[in-house]
């Protein structure tokens, strides 16, 4: 049974420049010295801040209510009876389902106009009714891949569109991989590993530069694959994994740079790298684990999967 519906907000990009500046004239005056209008920035966080407003008010009077900034999600201890309403763009639903577990979704666009909202099926104009429905349990829930890193300490951290092991900065990651009794060393810009969720978002991008690349070098009427090609379901058992610019020297290889992890499988890498070394998840770079010499991380689908509530 659900008890308590807990909203995550996200600061608005008014608010962020607010912060940076100190007060909200200091950040006008700024804006506007670029020779821009400031008046969006205004508009875009009043709108937002209706849509937080009208969610709050939307919350069934049955249920306890809780609002927190995503800024705080490494840090909240939520309840298996907490149903969670993400109103954001759809970056906040990615940051906010890593830190749950078996809790319910709600995601509410607050301006389908500006935010395209794949994954945000509910405007803010019909919550209330869905946010009774998902309280009762009368709602279709949609089962999502997740990916795990665990490390050798007992340290774990999961991700729901890709995880990123390399170096913190724009330097040479140099590591062991190993897949099903292969292995090799290698010294990289760092590894990616995609979910389903994630399988046309930064691994496109890898791919779309790789062939591009090939295309420049080797093969010019080389076609672009369509990301139909290579796009896994959101609750597909499989991952994907590819390694960025792999270099091959006397001491670093580079033939297994890309591939499938499927049921079970798991990706192993062992850090060679003295500091710097990192592993974080769903481009929040903040929210890291070191991947420094000793360390060694085992990769795989999560054990769980994140539930988004739909239409149906």
């Amino acid at each position: 049974m659900i008890e308590r519906v807990v909203i995550v907000t996200r600061k608005t990009p008014l608010e962020e420049l607010t912060e940076r500046f100190n007060t909200r004239s200091q950040a006008a005056f700024y804006i506007r010295q670029q020779g821009e209008s400031f008046d969006e920035y205004e508009a875009a966080h009043n709108r937002y801040t209706q849509a937080v407003e009208t969610l709050k008010r939307a919350v069934p009077r049955t249920l306890k209510q809780h609002v927190i900034e995503r800024g705080f999600l490494t840090n909240y201890s939520f309840a298996e009876s907490d149903l969670v309403a993400t109103i954001g763009p759809d970056g906040l639903v990615v940051n906010t389902a890593k830190y749950l577990t078996t809790q319910p979704i709600l995601a509410v666009n607050p301006d389908p106009q500006r935010v395209d909202g794949i994954l945000i099926p509910f405007n803010v104009g019909e919550c209330g009714v869905w946010l009774a429905r998902a309280a009762s349990g009368r709602v279709s829930v949609k089962k999502v891949s997740m990916a795990k890193a665990a490390l050798n300490d007992g340290q774990v951290i999961y991700a729901f569109n890709d995880l990123f092991i390399g170096a913190q900065t724009h330097i040479s990651a140099r590591y062991r991989l190993e897949l099903d009794g292969r292995g090799e060393n290698q010294s990289s810009s760092g590894v990616i590993v995609s979910t389903g969720a994630g399988s046309t978002g930064w691994l496109q991008s890898v791919v779309t530069g790789a062939c591009r690349v090939a295309a420049g070098i080797a093969a010019p009427d080389l076609p672009l694959p369509a990301p139909e090609t290579y796009r896994l379901p959101w609750e597909a058992d499989e991952l994907y994994f590819a390694v960025r610019e792999p270099f091959t020297s006397r001491t670093s290889q580079s033939a297994l740079v890309f591939g499938k992890l499927r049921h079970k499988q798991s990706l192993v890498l062992r850090s060679y790298m003295p500091d710097h070394g990192v592993i974080f998840s769903d481009g929040v770079e903040c929210d890291y684990l070191s991947f420094n010499a000793g360390t060694v991380a085992t990769i795989g689908l999560a054990e769980r999967k994140a539930n988004l509530v739909v239409r149906g």
